[in-house]
């Protein structure tokens, strides 16, 4: 098994690679910017059909009210994403571009946008259909926002703009320097509407449906769902963050397979599609990657080890919220051995268990889209608007889970007893000889220090964030911390002179220094298990970012 491990890692700088790809990071970062939108629309959808499960039902009148939000938000999700996906890919192109020519961002943002309604808008008496500026649309938007980046990208590189005399102000002349790129953009997007419609009598974003469908089937079968779940968990074992490359291609379908079965839902029959967002976060993900729920119970109750009992302690609460990061690297699962099964395989049962609850038991798939960090068992139950057969499958997949990993756990959990008999110790971190006023005293400036901490989806960056704040404030030391997700951190560093990567975004490091060196900022990187550490302890937390802070001084000098 061991080698078998090995053998991944040798794979393992591919695969960060491809996580780090451009457009892949655009469309998840795209997506990211608009969860507000998705998750408030949604508590107006819960309001509006919840009740029906009980036997209440609102008039009309204030069902239509209550379901205007959501026609208004959800409704035109594919144009806010053509935009929102346009800015993030201008940001990955920018780094690469002098800082005294940058592509603009709110150019690209509304040429996308235009460029999208064009590909996916029919013309009606009076207006204009939006059949497809929903989640229909998905494909057509992220389609507009490549070509979009792309075009401006072009011409901004090689400086053909129209320029302007230095008296004009500079917002005037920004606007004659887009018109090249914002009106190829919308010509290619007329061009290809044109053609689409000459050659397929339909809009570009119906034909791109139509085009896909198979592939949209064979993601929601058994093998296809199977695949999705094992990939994640796959990445993650060996260090990646298994959605930043599994979840950009399948986010289209996800989501337009949400919203069809809300509408097959209202309208009394059963909703049919298993790939959902929601299904990501509750089934294959129950608890985090590798369905891990249940694991920080079964280390805090049934481990002989006192490690894995304490492991089990610290991580059992953020687990029950998805936020499962400081078991994955505190036990450790990922890049361990005898975890390598079950971090796979369980998610994969979970698929087929729902799979079959849908496909043979007629019970409904997900309906509403939920928080990412709401308790997997109640994700389920909720999301599913409440089906009774919800009430078995919950507590059902929870037991296959520990099922799974009991064996595996025994056999770690005997390995680190036999360890702790051999009083095996951790060799004390280097850091933590040091007297942390000292270190404080050497760092010591006029300005505070803030310190933004980035993880994947914000969960353990607000715990090493709050562990430096708690520091901060005992050892009355300048420095003030926030947590944030990578991808949405362009327009919060310039208020930050330390960023700190999370393990599971480390391998952004490179992009991440090109972002920071434009406003002068620090950026430093963890390991698994140290970040882990450092959430629950506050001075360890502290010590760590300023004695790098220190060394990266005494490199200057």
């Amino acid at each position: 098994m061991n080698t078998l491990v090995q053998s991944l890692e040798t794979v393992q700088p591919f695969f960060e690679k491809l996580s780090r790809n451009k457009y892949l990071r655009a469309v998840k970062d795209g997506f990211l910017v608009t969860m507000p939108v998705v998750l408030f629309s949604s508590l107006f959808i819960l309001v509006s059909n919840v009740p029906n499960i009980f036997g209440f039902y609102w008039s009309d009148t204030i069902a239509n009210l209550l379901n205007k939000p959501y026609d208004y938000s959800m409704g035109v999700l594919g144009l806010l994403v053509s935009g929102t996906t346009a800015k993030a890919l201008t940001s990955s192109f920018n780094r690469d571009l002098p800082a005294t020519n940058k592509i603009n961002d709110t150019s690209t943002w509304l040429a996308s946008s235009v460029g999208f309604l064009l590909l996916s808008v029919d013309s009606i008496e009076g207006g204009f259909a939006t059949d497809f500026l929903g989640t229909e649309g998905l494909i057509a938007a992220f389609i507009s926002a490549f070509v979009t980046v792309n075009v401006y990208n072009f011409f901004v590189s090689r400086d053909i703009k129209i320029s302007m005399p230095d008296e004009v102000p500079p917002n005037i002349a920004q606007a004659f320097a887009d018109l090249f790129p914002f009106a190829v953009t919308i010509l290619i997007a007329f061009g290809i509407d044109t053609g689409i419609r000459e050659l397929m009598g339909v809009n570009f974003a119906q034909a791109v449906i139509e085009l896909f469908q198979p592939l949209f089937s064979a993601t929601d079968s058994y093998l296809g769902l199977s695949t999705i779940a094992g990939s994640i968990s796959f990445f993650w074992f060996i260090g990646i963050h298994g959605p930043s490359i599994v979840s950009p291609p399948i986010s289209p379908i996800s989501y337009q397979n949400l919203d069809a079965n809300l509408k097959l839902f209202q309208s009394g029959q059963q909703a049919t599609y298993s790939l959902t967002p929601s299904f990501e976060s509750f089934i294959t993900q129950t608890g985090g990657t590798g369905a891990t729920f249940v694991v920080p119970l079964m280390f805090m109750f049934l481990a002989k080890s006192k490690r894995n009992k304490a492991v089990g302690r610290a991580s059992f609460i953020p687990t029950m919220f998805t936020v499962n990061e400081p078991i994955l690297f505190g036990a450790p699962l990922i890049l361990n051995p005898v975890f390598f099964i079950p971090f796979i395989l369980a998610p994969m049962v979970n698929t087929w268990l729902f799979k079959f609850f849908v496909d043979v038991l007629n019970m409904n798939a997900f309906i509403y889209l939920l928080p990412w960090t709401t308790p997997a068992p109640l994700g389920l139950i909720m999301g599913t608007g409440f089906d009774k057969l919800s009430f078995i499958l919950a507590p059902l997949i929870l037991i296959i889970d520990a099922l799974i990993y009991y064996p595996f756990f025994k056999i770690y959990d005997q390995q680190i007893v036999e360890e702790e008999m051999r009083n095996i110790e951790d060799v004390e971190e280097e850091n933590d000889k040091v007297d942390i006023e000292d270190l404080a005293l050497e760092t010591s400036s006029n300005e505070e220090t803030n310190v933004l901490v980035l993880c994947a989806g914000g969960g353990t960056s607000g715990l090493l964030s709050n562990s430096l704040n708690k520091a901060a404030e005992q050892f009355d030391i300048a420095l003030h911390s926030a947590a944030g997700t990578y991808g949405e951190h362009q327009d919060m560093l310039s208020n930050f002179n330390v960023v700190v990567l999370a393990p599971q975004v480390s391998s952004n490091y490179e992009d991440m220094k090109k972002d920071a060196d434009n406003v002068g900022a620090e950026v430093l990187t963890t390991s698994g298990e140290q970040y882990i550490s450092l959430t629950n302890n506050p001075e360890g937390a502290m010590k760590f970012v300023l004695n790098a802070l220190n060394k990266n001084k005494e490199n200057e000098n």
